[in-house]
């Protein structure tokens, strides 16, 4: 009888034991759901439900065990480190952050529906960016500004868009997710967006080649540039909202192909947080994001000095890539999976926002603040971004892709990767050789 009853007892141990262990899983690895959220009592109820936020957040992707690095980087910069260890570890802090705030924008937008989500997309997709380059400008550090709006508008329409195409092809060639050997796009919208990539452009070789017009003359050319950069400036900004509109209201019905696969994907997906948890993830992500481009941007002239690489190279190259490191990862995925239009509207959209918002805001913030921000970038920098704008019109101008247009864009990107490498911040302006670049190109 004793036997019986102390293995009913043994049992019952281990039942319950093993109910602790499962309580212990669902506690710290569920993602759906966490003990308490359903209790009475308010002081249990909201520490489960900010707990189960904060799992849902650091599930979303696998880069955010890189979080770690935030809090290192935020003491790092605090304690005054060695400035090269600051600029690293902040420099992988930023990387989780703009993935985190990317997962935040988006569960936001699946509740507001297509119209607030796309203006949200267009406020928050750009936020690192953003937030670096106003750090930057307000500590007078114009070069750095002006090399990551471009550096941003490249990796966008090079890097990220040269990955899509090169891996959607091979995908495609392989397993033929797609009709024929090509992948296919809204050949109208990549038009509209190639032809206001176009006027950004023209809006630098402007500036440019009036500071070269006027190396002989006598005016004050700082100031005809700084005038002239003020009111493009504007221009770009109302370009923009129009663009908005065209989008969204009046031409709605030409990005209906973009819009019907984004649709088509949110029928079953569910947000994973309330817009209130997700909007108060968005608020602490972004002052994490701001105190880390703090400790970033102040650290980079020792950098510079230690490694012996330029300020336009990190503002060109590095950051750009960090700061749109979870963009690229879900533009090469929608690719992947033969939805062009969306790899297109995250590649050469998001270039358009620096392009006709971000940076013409800089551009009036620095007027605000008082700091000489213009568009007047240096000439080999306006040539290469006109270069990469002509190349990419090319390229997507028949509405379709394959692997080796992808290997053409990033080849290109590779390329001006390696001469900004080499090129030093104390290079300058030559008169009149941008008028002649432009001429030649253009065929003039």
């Amino acid at each position: 009888m004793n036997g019986g009853t102390d293995e009913h007892t043994s049992l019952l141990g281990r039942a319950q034991n093993g109910n602790r262990k499962a309580s212990i899983r669902d506690f710290f690895l569920n993602r759906h759901h966490t003990p308490g959220m359903e209790s009475e009592h308010k002081f249990v109820r909201y520490p489960a439900h900010a707990f189960n936020v904060t799992k849902v957040t650091l599930f979303s992707n696998y880069v955010n065990i890189l979080l770690v690095f935030v809090p290192l980087g935020i003491v790092a910069g605090a304690c005054g480190w060695n400035p090269t260890t600051v600029f690293i570890l902040n420099f992988l802090a930023i990387i989780p952050l703009a993935a985190v705030l990317s997962f935040a924008t988006e569960e936001i937008s699946i509740k507001l529906g297509q119209t607030m989500g796309g203006l949200l997309n267009a406020t928050f997709g750009n936020a690192v960016e953003l937030i670096v380059s106003i750090v930057a400008l307000r500590n007078g550090e114009i070069r750095i500004v002006q090399s990551s709006m471009l550096g941003s508008i490249l990796s966008n329409i090079l890097l990220v868009l040269g990955c899509c195409f090169l891996a959607g092809g091979i995908h495609n060639t392989s397993h033929g997710t797609a009709s024929g050997i090509e992948q296919g796009f809204n050949q109208t919208v990549a038009s509209t967006m190639s032809s206001l990539m176009a006027v950004a452009s023209a809006s630098l070789i402007i500036p440019a080649t009036l500071y070269a017009a006027l190396t002989k003359s006598q005016a004050d050319s700082k100031d005809n540039i700084l005038i002239l950069s003020h009111g493009t400036s504007i221009i770009l900004l109302i370009l923009y909202i129009l663009y908005l509109v065209f989008q969204l209201r009046t031409h709605a019905r030409l990005f209906d192909a973009e819009n019907e696969g984004e649709n088509n994907d949110e029928e079953s997906e569910e947000p994973k947080m309330s817009p209130w948890a997700a909007g108060g993830v968005l608020v602490l992500v972004t002052i994490g994001v701001a105190i880390c481009a703090e400790y970033l941007v102040d650290s980079i002239e020792a950098v510079v000095e230690t490694m012996h690489i330029s300020k336009t190279f990190i503002g060109l190259i590095l950051l750009p890539i960090v700061g749109n490191a979870a963009e690229h990862v879900t533009a090469v995925v929608v690719a992947v999976k033969d939805k062009m239009d969306l790899a297109m509207g995250v590649a050469i959209g998001s270039s358009m926002q620096i392009a006709l918002l971000v940076t013409p805001f800089l551009v009036i913030l620095g007027w605000i603040i008082d700091v000489p921000m213009t568009l007047h970038f240096e000439t080999f920098e306006t040539v290469v971004f006109f270069l990469s704008v002509l190349v990419v019109t090319y390229v997507i101008q028949d509405g379709k892709s394959n692997y080796l247009e992808g290997a053409m864009l990033l080849g290109l990107y590779l390329i001006i990767a390696l001469a900004f490498l080499v090129y030093p911040d104390d290079a300058t302006d030559v008169g009149g050789f941008v008028v002649r670049s432009v001429k030649s190109m253009v065929g003039f």
